[in-house]
């Protein structure tokens, strides 16, 4: 079976507050989201028509509302509720979300820390 139909979006940087530590719940902190968007894209790849597909700029504004508006304690529960709501676009069939901390508050020399979550939406 192939793979499913996907429009990928990387690297969409954002402020929020998200985190456990004292200082991570005064102030937004650096997150990085990716997303994968399951949808079927043989209607817009014949049509060359955005009213055919999942509009990818309106996914983005969607994760980026979340999290600006938000205060989540666990990554995890940020990802959860992105992938709520970019469900919630018509066409969706299932959502990847992956939320990564730029500035994880560890003694270590680590890059990011991150979760991913993938959700089917109802009907999807």
């Amino acid at each position: 079976m192939a793979d499913a139909d996907r429009i990928e979006l990387r690297g969409l940087r954002v402020l929020a507050i998200c985190g456990a530590l004292a200082e991570e719940r005064e102030r937004p902190q650096p997150l990085e989201i990716d997303l994968d968007v399951e949808t079927d894209l043989s209607t817009p790849g014949h049509t060359d028509s955005l009213g055919d597909t999942v509009d990818y700029g309106a996914v983005a504004r969607t994760a980026q509302r979340v999290a600006a508006e938000g205060r989540f304690t666990l990554l995890e529960a940020l990802a959860e509720r992105i992938a709520q709501e970019v469900g919630r676009h018509g066409r969706v069939t299932s959502v990847t979300v992956a939320v990564r901390k730029l500035r994880p508050p560890v003694p270590l020399d680590l890059a990011t820390a991150g979760v991913r979550v993938t959700r089917a939406t109802p009907g999807g």
